[in-house]
């Protein structure tokens, strides 16, 4: 993401009524990601802007119950996560306020966005199938619809069903497929 983009998304991703204000000259992130190339993005932005960045660095949940307690009063003018279903389950909590940025809705796709402005998707992450090559045929496994193939039963190593990657996982073969089909992907 360039510079402009995350300017956009700090001025633009106000969590209730915590708006940034031209004389704080902060910017106060609460971040799930753990990723060490973040840190490239605050100092670009500090440097390019002069606005200086605080990180408060949790997982998703302690992040999204510390936003509860704060209510109102959260210093966060930015939640971070890495997943739609922890950016659903704070939508439905009302944690976030409704941005409109034209910078923001020029660079995030319509469907990697909140279509009332609550979030906007950053960055997107890979689902892959990890398979041996000497016991599986390419050709026969491209999907997550084929581990539902028998041939495949108790060969599947994976996450439990109700972490919230499988859940979006699913939701993304229920809008795929259809509620039958998944539920019968997942049976």
């Amino acid at each position: 993401m360039n510079v402009r983009t995350l300017a956009a998304a700090t001025a633009a991703a106000v969590i209730y009524a915590a708006a940034v204000g031209a004389q704080a000259q902060e910017v106060n992130i609460y971040n799930a990601r753990h990723y060490g190339t973040d840190q490239q993005l605050w100092d670009a932005f500090t440097k390019e802007t002069g606005i200086a960045v605080n990180v408060v660095e949790a997982n998703h949940d302690e992040l999204i119950q510390r936003l509860e307690a704060e209510g109102a009063n959260s210093p966060a003018d930015i939640f971070i996560t890495v997943d739609a279903g922890r950016l659903a389950l704070a939508a439905e909590k009302n944690l976030f306020e409704p941005v409109k940025s034209p910078v923001l809705e020029a660079d995030v796709p319509a469907h990697l966005r909140h279509p009332d402005g609550l979030w906007y998707g950053l960055a997107m992450r890979a689902r892959v199938l990890v398979y041996d090559k000497e016991r599986v045929n390419p050709t026969e496994l491209s999907t997550y619809e084929d581990l539902a193939d028998p041939k495949y039963a108790g060969k599947i190593v994976v996450r439990s069903s109700t972490n919230v990657y499988n859940l979006s996982l699913m939701g993304s073969i229920i809008a795929a497929d259809g509620a039958e089909k998944a539920e019968g992907w997942a049976t």
